[in-house]
């Protein structure tokens, strides 16, 4: 098939200098998120409990619901700045970020605790260990997916170094794969094994079944969670991956990581990226942290979902239930890579 042209087939060599997917927030802005707490707060001290009316962002909310339109049929993600997170408490920061979310869409749990805003911090757990979520360790996590249809961050505190964020559209690998091993471009569109990282009921079986790629809306969509697929192979039952599965897994992973495909975004307090899961592959650089611990590197996150939003997934859409009758409502939103 021909290579795809779409606007979410960029490549960081010719954007990374690029200012276009980058929006900061003015004055009025942050001054109409503030009021929007205020009036919010005033109605409902729980942040959980809102409705998008609850927080008013007249003129902002405009400019949400075109940031929505760049998410979904443009690039596919964009990066604003300028949030003064110094001049507020954490729970403000949390608060107005969730009422950002309310005009984007509907936050979905990120794990089986129901975390619904998560924080991303390095918790000293051994990123070594079967099931450790990574994103709760200073490693660094290779490109990959997570669930839901637009995965956000928000930046309160950076890492002393390290930590940098780098993206890579999916459909621009997509149309690598063809250009150099065309005869492996059929591969993606077969079923994968993916291991469950143990969070699967008794009985069931411990890996799941899922191709990389689907066309869906007459867009590209990918899942790719590298390790998953790997660590499948220790059951015994799961099936064998092929050769062109392993070269074509191989290929997508060298290629991510060409400076020539990826871009590198390095988080400054007050930052907030958002991603559409199904075109943009993510990463995070190993970083070292401060000792105090009023100063490590603390990020918060969201999955959202917006039922207007193409190439979306019902299962990816469920978010990751707490507690689940089937391994892919659990699985599907990839608890142990979330960043």
């Amino acid at each position: 098939m021909p290579a795809i042209t779409t606007a979410d087939a960029w490549l960081g060599s010719e954007i990374q200098s690029s200012t276009d997917w980058i929006y900061r927030l003015t004055p009025d802005d942050v001054d109409e998120l503030r009021a929007a707490l205020g009036e919010a707060r005033s109605r409902e001290a729980d942040f959980y409990r809102w409705r998008r009316e609850d927080f008013p962002l007249p003129r902002l909310g405009s400019r949400i619901t075109g940031w929505m339109r760049e998410l979904d049929r443009g690039r596919g993600f964009i990066l604003i700045k300028g949030f003064p997170v110094a001049e507020h408490a954490k729970e403000e920061c949390a608060a107005i970020y969730w009422g950002i979310g309310l005009h984007m869409g509907r936050a979905v749990s990120q794990n089986a605790d129901g975390d619904l805003l998560g924080d991303i911090r390095d918790t000293g757990a051994d990123p070594k260990t079967y099931g450790v979520r990574l994103y709760r360790t200073r490693a660094e996590q290779d490109f990959h997916t997570d669930g839901a249809d637009v995965i956000g961050l928000f930046c309160l505190r950076p890492a002393r170094s390290g930590g940098i964020s780098r993206i890579v559209s999916s459909v621009a690998i997509f149309n690598e794969v063809q250009r150099v091993h065309p005869e492996l471009a059929s591969t993606l569109f077969k079923s994968f094994p993916f291991d469950t990282q143990g969070q699967h009921k008794p009985g069931q079986k411990p890996w799941f079944d899922f191709p990389l790629c689907q066309f869906v809306d007459e867009r590209l969509r990918t899942f790719f969670i590298p390790w998953y697929i790997r660590e499948s192979q220790q059951h015994e039952e799961a099936p064998r991956l092929t050769r062109e599965q392993e070269d074509v897994i191989a290929f997508i992973e060298k290629t991510a990581n060409d400076p020539h495909f990826y871009l590198d975004m390095n988080f400054e307090p007050g930052d907030m990226q958002f991603l559409k899961n199904a075109s943009v592959l993510h990463k995070r650089a190993e970083y070292e942290d401060w000792d105090d611990p009023d100063r490590k590197r603390h990020l918060l996150r969201l999955w959202i979902v917006e039922p207007n939003f193409t190439a979306g997934d019902a299962m990816l859409r469920s978010g990751i239930a707490q507690t689940s009758d089937t391994v892919a409502s659990l699985i599907l939103a990839k608890d142990a890579h979330e960043r």
